[in-house]
């Protein structure tokens, strides 16, 4: 059985990122009416608003190979407290970002919740990219790069021992779907993690359907269910423009909205976060009303 209440939890956060703008997401995503539009699934919607974040122009970016790592991971901690106190109380968590580092407190928060019952979940991540840096490898420092990394166990350790444990998510039990741009030294810590990989021409050879069902096979491998992961630049520029980094060769419109109903067709969806939405760079907010069409399609929205 689904949940019957949902809780939206914003994190406005684009200290991880190296485009201004994400920090903007959670907002543009409700003006799309995603409270109602989710509401009118039949759900209960609770909104929690959105966790503290610092201000870049506040704060220093400290360490160029992580930059506002201390930042970063106090909002990941207040934010992991959030989402594991609404899996707590029932509903199912849902996270606006910001940017993609935010996925390290969603996820860790899912975990650490499921660790306290002796079970453990596996991790759905849509994206153009790995986010598999560390700093040792980021070209950029931006952490919005690393935070897979991290939930899987490599990396700082303000990150990767986030609530006292190392890792939140078993790299057997995740899988990134859409990847088309991977840095050069980051490949080397995708082919070591054991993480499972469907690239752009994985999807162009075997079909969306095919990659989808393998993949929720793998994350669902001894686990109590998943957590969905979405950056909306798994989709292609051409439907989703404004993203933080937006790359050309992304999935179809109708390719983003197959891989959210298959995944509500399997009914093990713990808690999903959707990221990188950046209005200061979209058209009319087509990117957010999007996101939220995506969103209800993983919550139960059907064509007929």
């Amino acid at each position: 059985m689904r949940p019957s209440h949902i809780a939206i939890i914003g994190a406005p956060l684009d200290l991880g990122a190296g485009r201004r703008g994400v920090d903007m997401g959670p907002s543009a995503v409700r003006v799309a009416n995603l409270n109602g539009r989710i509401a009118s699934l039949g759900y209960a919607v609770e909104d929690l608003g959105n966790v503290e974040v610092a201000q870049p122009e506040t704060t220093s970016e400290g360490d160029t190979n992580a930059k506002y790592l201390p930042q970063i991971a106090a909002t990941c901690e207040r934010l992991a407290e959030a989402v594991a106190n609404s899996l707590a109380h029932g509903m199912l968590p849902l996270a606006l970002g910001g940017d993609h580092s935010i996925a390290v407190g969603t996820a860790s928060g899912i975990s650490h919740h499921f660790r306290q019952q002796g079970r453990k979940i596996g991790i759905l991540w849509l994206d153009a990219h790995a986010d598999m840096n560390t700093p040792a490898t980021s070209p950029s420092g931006n952490i919005h790069g690393m935070p897979l990394a991290c939930v899987l166990g490599f990396g700082p350790p303000e990150l990767t021992g986030l609530l006292g444990y190392v890792p939140k998510i078993d790299p057997q039990n995740a899988v990134i779907i859409g990847a088309r741009d991977i840095d050069e030294r980051e490949k080397l810590n995708v082919r070591e993690s054991g993480v499972s990989v469907f690239t752009m021409r994985d999807i162009d050879e075997r079909g969306l359907r095919s990659v989808m069902e393998a993949a929720l096979q793998t994350v669902l491998d001894g686990t109590a269910g998943f957590c969905l992961s979405l950056d909306m630049d798994f989709v292609d520029p051409k439907d989703a423009p404004g993203v933080g980094t937006p790359v050309r060769g992304g999935v179809t419109y109708r390719e983003a909205h197959l891989a959210m109903e298959m995944i509500c067709d399997c009914g093990q969806m713990v808690a999903m976060e959707v990221v990188e939405v950046n209005p200061v760079i979209d058209e009319v907010n087509r990117t957010a009303d999007l996101a939220v069409e995506l969103m209800t399609s993983a919550l139960g929205k059907r064509i007929l």
